[in-house]
């Protein structure tokens, strides 16, 4: 079964960093994407960060550009979301998610993602 685990949230000030891991299991696809969304209250789900794991092309929403880094560690099947300079607008519910065939730009769209795994928090204090 596909399984994707994310991990890493947390209560920040503003300002400061976290880097959010989702650990990925169960698949063995080859041009795959995985987006990370968050979600905060009242709010729609937001793609803010995918990267295409078969050419490591990665995108960024505007919310979030030049703030927050996705990398991908193959050999341990983790992509990881390095958030920096972080602002209490970035408080929400954060998912990781798989789309099993990605295409250019694709990944950061959450009705393209194929599987879920369950959400961390995070909370930025003022």
């Amino acid at each position: 079964d596909v399984q994707l685990q994310a991990s890493g949230g947390g209560l920040v000030q503003t300002g400061g960093s976290l880097r959010l891991s989702c650990a990925a299991s169960g698949f063995t696809f080859d041009d795959y994407g995985i987006g990370w969304f968050r979600q905060a209250p009242g709010k729609e789900r937001e793609g803010i960060s995918c990267i295409s794991v078969g050419d490591g092309s990665t995108y960024y929403a505007d919310s979030v550009q030049g703030r927050f880094t996705i990398s991908s560690d193959s050999a341990k099947n983790t992509v990881y979301l390095q958030m920096n300079s972080l602002k209490p607008e970035d408080t929400a519910v954060y998912y990781c998610a798989v789309e099993v065939i990605a295409t250019t730009g694709s990944c950061i769209y959450y009705s393209n993602m194929d599987y879920w795994g369950k959400g961390t928090q995070v909370t930025v204090s003022s």
